[in-house]
């Protein structure tokens, strides 16, 4: 707990690299669990300053972040694969979608899955730009700018995966949300508007199967250079992740439920 607070003031003082240092030594778990609140109440933060227009941002940094996130892969205590991170991220949109549909109508949720696409799209060709820029030549430089080189590097490791996370990812974004936008109208009408959380969980864990199963399909097997195993890409990558977005489902419910009472009318 005392490492948990002292993370915090760092975070608070704006001193990064000792708050990844904390973080790196607690509990995955426990940092999962923070990470979780973190972007839950950001939704509804966004939503009491914003409005519907709150959603609609933090559906545009969710999908940029969460196709950079993906790329790491960490070690829960519980599973005997390690677990691809981005499903917080990916599971949030999910939340703001179905708090537009619910509140604001089928129209704006769709136009918020329109958004996170084109935000995504933009990003990719900006960082395609980025990386496409002839880098400093190491034979023409003083050792002050060594680092550039290094940068570089590290901006190639990142971004250069994300034409093809981007076609895998937007597949799945978009069959998914549609579903989504779908499905949950569809409870709707099968529960005469009753029962918000049975239409909120049972929506979200079946567009979170979609969605796990046709982005890992495209990205990891159809579209990569280098195919992983189906094994590990259903256990690391589909059920790995699709039982954490089954619960991370269960939790939110009380958030679209809170979002009635924060909604700026």
């Amino acid at each position: 707990m005392i490492d948990l607070l002292q993370g915090l003031i760092s975070l608070i003082k704006f001193d990064f690299g000792q708050f990844i240092t904390i973080f790196n030594g607690i509990q995955i778990e426990l940092s999962w669990f923070l990470f979780l609140f973190f972007c839950l109440s950001s939704i509804l933060i966004f939503l009491k300053l914003f409005g519907e227009i709150g959603l609609y941002i933090y559906t545009i940094v969710a999908v940029i972040a969460g196709n950079i996130q993906v790329l790491k892969v960490v070690k829960f205590s519980f599973f005997l694969e390690p677990v691809a991170l981005g499903t917080i991220l990916f599971s949030s949109i999910f939340l703001c979608t179905d708090i537009l549909a619910e509140y604001y109508g089928s129209k704006s949720a769709r136009k918020n899955v329109i958004f996170g696409f084109s935000a995504f799209l933009l990003m990719t060709l900006i960082m395609l730009f980025t990386l496409g820029f002839k880098p400093i030549n190491l034979a023409d430089i003083g050792p002050d700018y060594y680092w550039a080189i290094e940068v570089q590097d590290h901006l190639l490791n990142i971004f250069q995966p994300l034409p093809t996370l981007f076609i895998a990812s937007m597949i799945a974004y978009l069959t998914s949300q549609y579903f989504d936008i779908w499905f949950y109208k569809l409870l709707s009408r099968l529960t005469n508007n009753k029962y918000l959380w049975i239409r909120n969980n049972i929506s979200t864990m079946t567009s979170s199967l979609v969605d796990n199963s046709v982005f890992s399909i495209f990205a990891f097997i159809i579209l990569a250079q280098s195919p992983l195993k189906i094994s590990v890409v259903v256990m690391t990558y589909i059920i790995g992740t699709y039982f954490l977005r089954v619960f991370i489902a269960l939790i939110d419910t009380p958030f679209i439920y809170a979002a009635k009472y924060v909604i700026k009318r």
